[in-house]
């Protein structure tokens, strides 16, 4: 099986796309393609003396930068690094990719060259959250800011799926994110879409709240990709605070440095437990075809669980089961079925 990585995105170069593609065939059995300039791929593969049969280069002559146009990748970039290896999913020359670049030349890409999976209306990136009890899915976390009530539907479903694969749970517990937990709670979107999901054939737990959403009372969370997108950052953004005030409190004195001993280990597993490193990337759900989206500032090992978390998904057939769901009923078509960059 071979993942398409984009080794030209991402905020860091391509040094992490290279090494965590390296990293990845170490320990599964998988051959990646690193697409992006080929000369510089080399040279980065001599440094780190990777030159191995199951690592290919593809050669793009274009990058789209990370505060371009998305559009550009479609109008004027199709030699772009990102065009082209999700040209290489279409022509099933890879199972899947993977990119560290900019998310809407990813998104943009994967609409105009893979397409939707019928019957859904617009794609999802679906991030994966650390819960008092694990994990947990949030979609959309900002690939469609605004949301009918059948798309959050349509979000729910391809959630069922990807916590089947993901979580390992049979019937993942799907909650809507909203102001309340009484269905009369939330604005029209919200509220009608609580009507589709629970008369769909998930295990649909009702709304829940911001508050509600790392304890790990619901394996996936619904929302529109505008909340979903706050959210995640500002997430982000607190637990980077809270490590910092954190650690200036214990610097701050003898009693807080001598405790520090005594507390390393487990702030170093929590830290583990809320770093996107460990998550590697966030696929973007409802297109024909994996594409993971990674963040800018992703490590090698970022990378290289995104590639692994690719193959997994593409192994296992996640998309075969969207569609199969959208096939029995499951998620009803709509007439929409367009993209907004």
């Amino acid at each position: 099986m071979k993942i398409a990585v984009d080794a030209m995105g991402g905020d860091h170069g391509l040094s992490p796309a290279v090494e965590g593609a390296l990293q990845a065939t170490r320990e599964a059995s998988l051959s990646v393609i690193l697409v992006g300039d080929e000369s510089a791929i080399q040279a980065q593969l001599d440094k780190l003396n990777g030159k191995k049969p199951n690592i290919e280069i593809f050669h793009a002559s274009q990058v789209v930068g990370m505060h371009e146009s998305p559009a550009l990748a479609a109008r004027k970039k199709r030699d772009s690094s990102i065009w082209k290896a999700t040209e290489l999913v279409k022509t099933q020359q890879a199972e899947a990719l993977v990119s560290a670049g900019n998310t809407g030349a990813t998104m943009v890409s994967a609409f105009f060259l893979l397409g939707l999976i019928e019957g859904v209306d617009r794609p999802a990136i679906a991030a994966t959250l650390p819960t008092r009890q694990g994990k947990a899915i949030m979609l959309d976390v900002g690939a469609t800011v605004d949301c009918t009530a059948q798309q959050l539907h349509q979000f729910g479903i391809m959630g069922h799926e990807y916590g089947k694969h993901l979580l390992g749970v049979e019937r993942p517990r799907i909650g809507l994110l909203s102001i309340g937990e009484e269905d009369t709670k939330g604005n029209d979107a919200t509220k009608e879409a609580f009507k589709l999901l629970k008369e769909s054939r998930i295990h649909f737990i009702g709304n829940i709240e911001g508050r509600d959403v790392y304890s790990g009372n619901a394996d996936v969370i619904v929302t529109d990709g505008f909340i979903g997108n706050v959210a995640l950052k500002i997430s982000e953004g607190l637990a980077d605070a809270i490590k910092k005030m954190l650690m200036k409190e214990i610097a701050q004195s003898a009693l807080g440095r001598f405790s520090y001993l005594f507390v390393a280990g487990p702030l170093l597993r929590l830290r583990r437990k809320t770093d996107y490193a460990e998550f590697g990337g966030a696929p973007l759900l409802g297109v024909e075809g994996i594409s993971m989206i990674c963040h800018g500032r992703s490590s090698s090992k970022a990378i290289k669980n995104a590639i692994l978390q690719a193959h997994s998904l593409a192994k296992g057939g996640l998309i075969e089961a969207i569609r199969d769901d959208i096939a029995e009923g499951v998620i009803p078509p709509t007439t929409e079925s367009k993209i907004v960059s």
